[in-house]
Order: structure tokens, then C-alpha cells, then sequence
């Protein structure tokens, strides 16, 4: 796990290597001081030698100097190095997400991967710059203050290797109870972001609905759970002070009262005795140190995984090694295609498809909730992948693709379209990033766009808010349509994509579509007969499976669905009855 993450320092890894280096440096300038200390005392104060008390004061002097250098530069070094490593590491999760299908993302959840993003490398990058540091600089600053003060007095220094192995038992028991507190909060984190995401996305339905007190409730429930475990946590960790304080004034006393034993016997000085006492603050403070980490790391371990689990899951749509690079037209056949989102033969929500739909056809596709319409279109792009049976677009299996060759050339207008806070100009070359203007007056002339366009002051200029908050349901959809014919596809996809838009519109739009671009595969899926009345082929779609396909005259003839949808719509079921 730790290999993996490492390899997201990068060109931060120079700073990573210098920052331990400097504080070898400052620890050795460190141990150095109480040893030129006690000297100081016993060759210098205590004699009344002028010399050697300037001499010994001038190298406590430029000791200090170099220790507090290069603790700077080892606090510049790790601060550079932890950001670095963050950064890194956010793009290479985000760059991997990019490369999930669909199914990886609802492995997930949206919500889940914005926490892993955030919180989780926020952990993680505040563990690195401990460990490069604190995880350095206090073995280092135990192991060569445990060797001076041997060599001042083994009899005293005796005492702290009775006292840090208890200690550091007791903090890895502390650590260990508290890490599966810690990986069920991080798990509730997912659970909290995602009450929000929902709240804000949403906010304007929870205030139609006047449910303010209702997501405040359902916030409260889940910020109450994180409070419970955290402070279940934090009381674990708490033991963490207090054993270290206790073990701090314990071998101070017990320095105290044996150092004050040798002096009095006359084999310790006072200057060994100020040393052992100064040797013995740094073993405990570098062992509150070494404490600190362990907490942070115990946090930072769970973040870890998360992290680790994104980057390792492997996204299930992949190029094959030799992928064709054209698509030849928009033909496309289904050979006993079937699908599950659990990617389990047994649990199909697609089921039996075989269907062929020619280029430049308009094929409409009606069916009740569920039947699995957005299924079906989805499967054209490989936003999925289809479990069972075979899928062609232009003669080929789309599988032998390259994706974004294919998906170049199969422009969607999905159920859920997104606007991005921009300009309308911008928001529209997401079809096309040389698109010039002229094709995006055509474009939007097509989806029916340019008039309320030029409606607005700053007309193509018009800044759109982040979701398309500023614009109507049916504008926003229309933009949608416009945007995806810019990409000039062979196959253009409308899932249910012009229910926001009247009726007169909806018809100059598949009157447009019929007249501008007749070489391009139209599939429309939509509530309304009137939306799909005039295709080529109408496909009815009933619990996943195909309950009839034909023209409109043909079903009104022969399908019971469609004659039950369509009365509905034109004359009310009870006057057909």
C-alpha cells in the first residue's frame, strides 16, 4: 500500500530525501549542545576557567545556529514535499476516475470518491510530513541520546530502557483500538457528503416542499454518528497524554534522586547530571513525538486504503490492443444482447435483444418505468458493457474500438445532462473545442436554442451558473441537444431529452433533425408518441425485453402497449374504453 502511494511524490521526491537529511543534521547539532553543556559546567563555571567557558560558549553558540537552520530547511523541504505528494496524488486518483465506466463509478458512489479526494488525502498527506520528519527525527534523537547518556552514566541511562519499551507497548495498544473506530468514521464521511451533495443539488425541491427540518434531521443523524465515534476515538487517544506525562515526571524523579545519590558519592558531576536531565527531556519528548505519529498514522491508515482502492480498481471497459480508429456509419446491431449492472448472467435487466437499425434511421424507443430505455442506449457508447451477446456499431463489435474513437462519434443527450458554470459559447464547445461560431448559431438554430439566446443580454456570451441553475429546464435541455450535435456524430442519442419543451417545439427539433442531418442515426427515447410517431422503427421495451418494434400505423395495429400509451395521450383511457 505504501509503494503504491509512494509512487505519486514524483519530482517531489527530492524534497522528500533532503528534509530526513536535514534532520540528521539538526539532531546531531541537538545532541551535541547538553554534551558541550555539561562540560561547560564542570570544566568551565565550576573552575572559573574564562577561556574555556568562551570557547565551550562560542560552539554552543553556532551549534544552535546550525540546528535552527537546518530545522528550517527541514520544515521548507517537508512542507514542499507533503503538498507535492497531495497534489499528486489527487490528480492520479482523478485521472484514474476519468477512466471508470459507469459501473466503477456506482461501485462507489459519487459521494465516496469526493470524501477519498479530499478528507482522506488530507489525512494522508499530514501523516507523510510526520513521518518524513517527527518518524526521523525522534528514533534518531532516541537512539544517540540513549548512547550519550550510556557513555556519561550507564547506572542512570539504565533507566530509560526499562521505561520506553512499556511506553511504546502501551501506545501501540492505544493505536490499535483506535483504528477500527477510525475506519467506520471514514466510512459515515462517505454517508455525510453525501447528504449534503443531495441537500445543495437539490435545495430547490427541499424548499418547494418546505423539508428543511426533515434534511436537517437526516444531517443531524449522520453528523451525530461521526460525533459518537470520534469522541469514542479521541477518549482512546486521550491515554496517549497522560501515560506520556507520567512517564516524563517518573524518570525525571528517578534521575533526580539517583543523579543526587552519584553526586553526593562523587561519581557524577553536576554538568553529567544537567546532561542526563537534558538527555532525558529529549528521549520523552521524541517519544511524545513518536506518540503523535502513531496517532496520526492510526487515522491516516484508513484513509490509505480508500485511497489505495481507487487506484487500484481496474476500470472494466479497456481499449483492446489493436483498437479500430473509424467508425464507419451509424448501423447498429444488438445480437442477443443482454445486461446486468451486477454483471451477473442470472439478474439480467436487459434481456434478448436483437435489433438492427440502419444509418440515417430515426428509431424511437417508448416503454414504462423501468423497462431499462436508458440501459439499452447506454450500451452504444460502452458506458457499459454489455453481459451478454453482441453489440455492432458500423459492422464491428464495439469492444474492438478505440473508446473515445467510438464515443467521438455517438453524441448522447443523457436523461441527467450537466451544464458547466461558463459561457454558453464555452458550455457548447464542450461538443467541439474548434467549433467556430457559425456552427454554433447552426447548431443551436437545430435544437431550437438560438432564439432564447439571443433573448439574453450578453446573447452566446451569457454566463451560465455551475449546473445550469440559470436557465429553465427546457433551455438547459435544448443547449444539452445543441451541444451534442456540435460533435457532428454518426449517431445521435435523446434519452427522454425534450420532456421540458412544448409539444410545437419538440416537433421543429425532429423536423430539423430529419431535414439538417438525415446521414445521422437518431435515437429518441421519450414519453410522448407524438416525439417518436413519425421514426422509421419504434422499439417498445416492456421489463427489459422488447415487446414489439414496427412503424407507428403498424403498432397502433398489432401493439396493446403502444395502443394504451397512445389513446392515453391523444384521447383519455376512459373514452377509448
Amino acid at each position: 500500500m505504501v509503494k503504491k502511494l509512494l509512487k505519486s511524490l514524483r519530482e517531489y521526491k527530492k524534497s522528500a530525501i533532503l528534509t530526513p537529511i536535514c534532520v540528521l543534521v539538526e539532531v546531531f547539532m541537538e545532541i551535541a549542545i547538553p554534551y558541550l553543556l555539561g562540560i561547560l559546567i564542570d570544566q568551565g563555571i565550576e573552575q572559573s576557567n574564562l577561556s574555556v567557558i568562551l570557547k565551550l560558549g562560542a560552539l554552543l553558540v553556532v551549534a544552535a545556529f546550525i540546528s535552527l537552520f537546518f530545522g528550517v530547511e527541514s520544515g521548507k523541504f517537508s512542507a514542499r514535499a507533503g503538498a507535492g505528494f497531495a497534489k499528486n496524488l489527487r490528480k492520479d486518483m482523478y485521472e484514474k476516475v476519468q477512466d471508470f465506466s459507469f459501473y466503477n463509478i456506482d461501485k462507489f458512489s459519487t459521494s465516496s470518491i469526493v470524501t477519498r479526494l479530499t478528507t482522506d488525502v488530507t489525512n494522508v498527506q499530514d501523516a507523510f510530513m510526520m513521518v518524513i520528519r517527527g518518524a526521523v527525527r525522534s528514533p534518531i534523537t532516541i537512539l544517540f541520546a540513549m548512547i550519550m547518556s550510556f557513555t556519561v552514566s550507564p547506572k542512570i541511562a539504565l533507566i530509560f530502557l526499562i521505561a520506553a519499551p512499556i511506553l511504546g507497548s502501551l501506545l501501540i495498544l492505544i493505536a490499535k483500538t483506535a483504528h477500527p473506530v477510525f475506519e467506520r468514521v471514514f466510512n459515515t464521511y462517505d454517508d455525510l457528503n453525501n447528504v449534503v451533495q443531495e441537500n445543495v443539488k437539490a435545495i430547490r425541491v427541499v424548499k418547494s416542499f418546505v423539508k428543511e427540518d426533515k434534511e436537517i434531521q437526516k444531517f443531524e443523524k449522520v453528523s451525530q454518528s461521526i460525533y459518537k465515534d470520534f469522541r469514542k476515538a479521541e477518549i482512546i487517544l486521550a491515554l496517549n497524554n497522560p501515560l506520556m506525562q507520567l512517564t516524563v515526571y517518573t524518570i525525571i524523579t528517578l534521575i533526580s534522586w539517583f543523579g543526587a545519590k552519584l553526586i553526593v558519592g562523587g561519581s557524577l558531576t553536576t554538568g553529567e547530571l544537567t546532561s542526563l536531565i537534558t538527555y532525558a527531556m529529549l528521549i520523552l519528548n521524541s517519544l511524545m513525538m513518536l506518540s503523535m505519529i502513531f496517532v496520526m498514522i492510526t487515522m491516516a491508515m484508513e484513509s490509505a486504503r480508500r485511497i489505495v482502492e481507487i487506484l487500484d480498481e481496474v476500470p472494466d471497459l479497456a481499449n483492446p490492443k489493436n483498437p479500430v480508429m473509424k467508425v464507419k456509419d451509424g448501423s447498429i446491431e444488438f445480437k442477443k444482447v443482454g445486461f446486468s449492472y451486477v454483471k451477473d448472467p442470472k439478474k439480467l435487466c436487459l434481456k434478448n435483444i436483437n435489433l438492427k437499425i440502419k444509418a440515417g434511421q430515426t428509431i424511437g424507443i417508448l416503454g414504462g418505468t423501468g423497462s431499462s430505455k436508458s440501459t439499452l442506449v447506454q450500451l452504444i457508447p460502452r458506458l457499459y458493457d454489455v453481459t451478454k451477446g453482441e453489440l455492432k456499431v458500423g459492422g464491428i463489435n464495439v469492444k474492438k474500438y478505440d473508446i473515445k474513437t467510438l464515443r467521438d462519434q455517438v453524441s448522447m443527450v443523457l436523461q441527467k445532462n450537466e451544464l458547466f458554470s461558463g459561457t454558453i459559447k464555452e458550455n457548447l464547445r464542450w461538443g467541439n473545442k474548434n467549433a467556430t461560431d457559425e456552427e454554433i448559431v447552426k447548431a443551436c438554430k437545430l435544437a431550437q436554442a438560438d432564439e432564447f439566446i439571443n433573448g439574453f443580454p450578453d446573447k452566446y456570451d451569457t454566463y451560465i451558473e455551475q449546473g445550469g441553475t440559470n436557465v429553465s429546464g427546457g433551455q438547459k435541455q435544448r443547449l444539452c441537444i445543441a451541444r451534442a450535435i456540435l460533435k457532428k456524430p454518426k449517431i445521435l442519442i435523446l434519452d427522454d431529452s425534450t420532456s421540458a419543451v412544448d409539444t410545437k417545439t419538440d416537433s421543429l427539433i425532429r423536423k430539423a433533425f430529419a431535414e439538417e442531418i438525415p446521414n445521422t442515426t437518431k435515437i429518441i427515447i421519450a414519453q410522448r408518441v407524438s416525439s417518436v410517431q413519425d421514426s422509421d422503427q419504434i422499439i417498445i421495451l416492456d421489463n427489459g425485453e422488447i415487446n414489439g418494434i414496427g412503424t407507428h400505423e403498424q403498432l397502433l395495429k398489432t401493439n396493446k402497449i403502444y395502443q394504451e400509451v397512445y389513446y392515453s395521450q391523444t384521447k383519455g383511457g376512459s373514452d377509448d374504453e
